[in-house]
């Protein structure tokens, strides 16, 4: 913890006086040495937030002191106080819990890219949503839900019946069961039509056998490569790389099958993709369509502990910091 001055806003930007900020695993890689892009350390991670603008900058529309957020952020998230383009920043709706709206913009973002929109998917269609139980799993279910698809979900045997209140068709224990086999008896060896798979390594290469025709994997994390500390991480990586497949064009055209990579993070300079699906899933959680879930929170001085639920697979839904 360290105190500084509140930042100011320039043109074009908002300040938000934060009330929660989400935790998610592009925070432990950044901790961990293992993300590229993160600041030089010693650095502030922390990529979204909710709260309160208490100060407005020239050239910005739309929002005024008083209103209630929430945003993305390029990193400095894990603050009592941040400054952010008023494009990455949506209102929350009229009296939405604003420690839900904290672990709301990046896990449901991710989620609606790949359900919803590049993920073309129609009621009927089949989806495997892996650590279902996670923040983004738990946000692509409820899209899911809304699309009146067939889901499987792979978690531990404590959150099934949870996942199953929230609407998962098919729940696998990834501990005791083989995925893959699992997938391809529940349909009838089809496979299914879209799988999300943020495993990385060796998962993707099961994940992807587990596409029926047509089908389509995402590739949006690498967990196999994380690790609580930064020694045991550097340990893990290379182990997880070695597993990683590779995808050859002229077998993905035979198998008529597609891998899609995403990574939030690379798309900060396109606001013209971003702002209006976070406006979207503003208002789908204002008709109640998604209720985001909320695991646990931590204090700002607690931020390790909070890394640790994350990073052992306890928590169900979103972590979230508080000041």
């Amino acid at each position: 913890m360290r105190d500084g001055p509140d930042p100011q806003p320039e043109p074009g930007e908002v300040r938000i006086r934060v009330v929660g900020a989400g935790v998610n695993f592009a925070d432990l890689s950044a901790r961990a040495g293992l993300y590229p892009d993160a600041p030089k350390a010693p650095m502030v991670v922390g990529y979204e937030v909710a709260g309160e603008i208490d100060a407005v900058g020239d050239q910005v529309d739309g929002f005024a002191m008083g209103d209630l957020v929430m945003a993305t952020t390029r990193f400095g998230g894990y603050s009592d106080v941040v400054v952010v383009p008023a494009h990455q920043v949506v209102k929350v709706p009229a009296g939405a819990d604003m420690i839900k709206a904290a672990g709301l913009p990046i896990t449901y973002l991710a989620a609606y890219m790949m359900v919803v929109r590049y993920g073309s998917l129609r009621p009927g269609d089949t989806i495997l949503i892996h650590s279902a139980g996670g923040g983004v799993g738990l946000a692509a279910l409820q899209l899911a839900r809304t699309l009146k698809l067939v889901t499987l979900g792979t978690a531990s045997a404590k959150k099934h019946d949870r996942l199953a209140a929230l609407g998962l068709d098919h729940a696998i224990d990834y501990r005791k069961t083989a995925f893959e086999a699992e997938v391809m008896r529940i349909t009838g060896g089809r496979g299914v039509d879209v799988v999300l798979d943020a495993q990385g390594g060796g998962s993707w290469r099961k994940s992807y056998r587990c596409l029926a025709p047509l089908g389509r994997l995402f590739c949006f994390g690498f967990a196999e490569a994380n690790a609580e500390s930064r020694r045991s991480a550097w340990r893990t990586a290379p182990l997880a790389l070695a597993r990683t497949p590779v995808f050859h064009p002229l077998a993905l055209m035979n198998a008529n099958k597609a891998v899609h990579g995403l990574n939030l993070g690379h798309l900060w300079d396109e606001p013209a993709v971003m702002s209006p699906m976070l406006a979207e899933l503003a208002s789908l959680w204002a008709a109640g369509d998604i209720d985001p879930v909320i695991d646990s929170r931590f204090s700002f001085e607690d931020a390790a502990k909070a890394h640790e639920q994350l990073a052992t697979g306890r928590n169900f839904g979103k972590v979230v910091l508080t000041p």
